[in-house]
């Protein structure tokens, strides 16, 4: 279960490598380069619109679709709720920013005959378990009893809770993000995931003034 405090000194803590283990880790870095090459997921396919695009651009949007579509669920959950005007404003900017760029993505893997992933939002699905869709396992996604919690917290506790479980969703798709400007080939796809990157770090840096506040 999630729990705002923990995840808070988290955070806050900054992570010190001894000189051993630095050192260690740059010999494994400098090893994994020699075979970078195969492992990077590069395969090449043209869609029937002329679309080139890489096995790295449908895994971004295959997992970026849920990703947000939780995100987007979370800013729902601040309806109805005393919020401070900060927060609220925060609320509705990530659903007007998330809610079109999931359109996007969908509509890419559906030009590339791809699988489209299923999510909370498809009408569907609105009233099943999270944990059968696709995604819980994904960076920064909350498990449905963190959830469920996130729900039923009396308003005195939902504000931080809400901006702490959205922290750590945000680092989780500024994670995704990162891994397809490095492997991505397909323009566009990349291009949104400069902008998530770049729009989501601002949010956590946002965020995190609120919670210090």
């Amino acid at each position: 279960m999630f729990h705002p405090s923990k995840h808070r000194a988290r955070v806050r803590t900054t992570v010190v490598l001894t000189a051993t283990a630095l050192a260690a880790a740059t010999l494994l870095t400098a090893c994994s380069k020699s075979d970078s090459t195969d492992a990077k997921p590069s395969a090449t396919h043209t869609a029937a619109n002329g679309d080139v695009y890489n096995d790295a651009d449908v895994t971004f949007a295959q997992q970026m679709i849920p990703h947000h579509a939780q995100a987007i669920e979370m800013a729902d959950l601040t309806r109805g709720r005393e919020l401070s005007p900060k927060v609220a404003q925060l609320a509705t900017s990530i659903m007007e920013a998330q809610t079109p760029e999931i359109e996007t993505m969908t509509g890419w893997l559906s030009s590339w005959g791809e699988e489209i992933p299923e999510t909370m939002r498809d009408h569907a699905n609105a009233h099943g378990d999270m944990g059968d869709m696709e995604g819980e396992d994904l960076p920064g996604m909350m498990s449905q009893d963190d959830m469920d919690a996130l729900e039923s917290a009396p308003d005195a506790a939902f504000e931080d809770m809400w901006i702490d479980m959205m922290v750590q969703h945000h680092q989780g798709a500024i994670e995704m993000a990162k891994d397809e400007q490095e492997d991505g080939r397909f323009s566009p796809t990349v291009d949104l995931a400069e902008d998530i990157a770049a729009g989501q770090t601002a949010e956590v840096d946002q965020m995190t003034n609120l919670l210090e506040r």
